[in-house]
């Protein structure tokens, strides 16, 4: 576990920045509070916002109100902490903006070593490396904790083990400093980062987030306003990437997706015929469960050995798993781009006025997955906007961004206490709908109706705006 700290990487970039959400733990309401001296000027009062499910909660003022509380010209500066999965993140923004420091520590050999992601292994990974990620970011982008304005964090989704450690070292250092913390949904995060690198991106816009635990498409109407047109019904594409790179014996220390990709390049991808999925279903869900069925066949009627590393693999041998590489790869995407040409028919049918499609998450970091999807989007006359492959990843740097658009419309809680208890509830959201879902879009599969543990983020800032004065 020791060589996880090793593996400690950072990059510092500068870009510029735009807007994003939060939403927190339980905690009482609370009257106006004094944040930090960079803030001048008292924080607008919250709403405890209560259901039958839920405890939120949001500034009572609107967004004229709490700018003019802020002032216009304030500067803020947000560390944003993400530990949603494998990674562990941190990064600080500034609100214009700059992205001071960002710091990602892999689990990359954990990966190798369990197949892919064991939540209990992971866990103590984000423990051992926390402390020493959250720190070097604030190193690196020469600020202290009393310098921060806020502090933004993951609660979900994503798996519980691993974001109780984040959560945890957010609200220690928003406590100790008093500071307001953002609660922040981890795939509005991935949607609203292209906004950090895109200035001319407004809402409404459609966003399709793919990764190896998430397939979204959503129609973004404003911040924390979204319309879901479809999800996955069981495996996600970056997990059928895995599954095909493990079982073609590939170096998954850098995931599935990029190893897959590269061996791609040489082979034929018409050589094996696969079935693309839901072609029956008129709808924007996606299904990649059975397309991983298919190459599995495909790989045992061609007796590839996956304990044999590619590396070591014959001419023969290698050519024949980067034809199912490539074939692979053909219909995953295929897959991909039939649903985003539903879905952008039936968001220019609410929002005529969208003029872009965000393509974000891990796998938007595939080259050929992006060429696909520009030629759908040209044909609508759409432009694709993607962010660097360093932002497409889990990272701090979206959390952070996200944590500021939603901090400037006064939506973040007060500073928890100083002395938390270890074991204090938090509140942590694994399964965790971004919107509602399209009527036309809603599907009858059973585990998109077990998913739907929490009010998704849209419902709850809706109710918190209907019970303002």
């Amino acid at each position: 576990m020791a060589s996880l700290i090793s593996n400690l990487s950072s990059t510092i970039s500068r870009l510029t920045l735009l807007p994003k959400p939060s939403l927190h733990f339980s905690v009482k309401t609370l009257g106006k509070f004094e944040v930090d001296r960079k803030l001048r000027g008292p924080i607008s009062p919250f709403f405890r916002v209560s259901t039958n499910y839920d405890v939120a909660h949001f500034s009572s003022c609107p967004k004229a109100k709490t700018m003019n509380a802020l002032g216009q010209d304030e500067e803020l500066v947000v560390l944003g902490i993400e530990t949603s999965c494998d990674d562990t993140a941190a990064a600080v923004v500034r609100s214009n903006g700059e992205i001071l420091s960002q710091v990602v520590s892999s689990q990359a050999d954990l990966l190798v070593r369990y197949g892919g992601v064991a939540p209990k292994m992971a866990e103590e990974a984000h423990s051992l490396v926390i402390d020493q990620v959250v720190q070097e970011a604030l190193d690196k982008a020469k600020v202290t904790e009393e310098d921060l304005s806020a502090v933004a964090v993951t609660i979900g989704p994503g798996l519980s083990l691993c974001l109780r450690v984040g959560v945890r070292k957010a609200r220690k250092v928003a406590g100790t400093y008093a500071l307001p913390i953002v609660g922040v949904h981890h795939m509005e995060a991935h949607a609203l980062v292209a906004r950090l690198v895109e200035r001319e991106l407004q809402f409404p816009f459609i966003a399709l987030l793919i990764s190896g635990g998430h397939n979204l498409l959503i129609l973004a109407r404003d911040l924390g306003h979204y319309i879901q047109l479809g999800t996955t019904i069981d495996d996600a594409i970056g997990e059928a990437y895995d599954k095909t790179g493990k079982w073609l014996g590939l170096d998954m220390r850098r995931s599935g997706g990029p190893a897959v990709e590269e061996l791609a390049r040489e082979g034929d991808e018409n050589f094996v015929k696969f079935k693309v999925p839901m072609k029956q279903h008129k709808d924007c869900n996606f299904s990649y469960a059975g397309l991983k069925t298919q190459v599995r066949l495909a790989i045992e009627s061609k007796n590839i050995d996956a304990s044999i590393p590619i590396a070591s693999a014959g001419s023969e041998d290698r050519k024949a798993r980067a034809d199912i590489a490539a074939s692979f790869q053909r219909v995953a995407v295929l897959h991909l781009e039939e649903k985003c040409e539903r879905a952008i028919e039936w968001a220019m049918k609410m929002e005529p006025s969208i003029k872009h499609l965000v393509v974000s998450g891990g796998v938007a970091s595939n080259q050929y997955v992006r060429s696909r999807l520009n030629k759908i989007v040209e044909k609508h006359a759409l432009q694709l906007v993607c962010p660097p492959p360093s932002l497409c990843t889990d990272n701090g740097v979206m959390i952070a961004w996200t944590g500021i658009e939603h901090f400037q419309m006064g939506r973040y809680d007060p500073p928890p206490p100083a002395c938390e208890p270890e074991d204090a509830m938090l509140d942590l959201r694994p399964r965790w709908p971004l919107g509602e879902e399209y009527a036309e879009g809603r599907s009858e599969a059973r585990s998109l109706k077990t998913a739907r543990v929490h009010p998704s983020l849209t419902s709850l800032i809706q109710a918190s705006t209907q019970i303002m004065p």
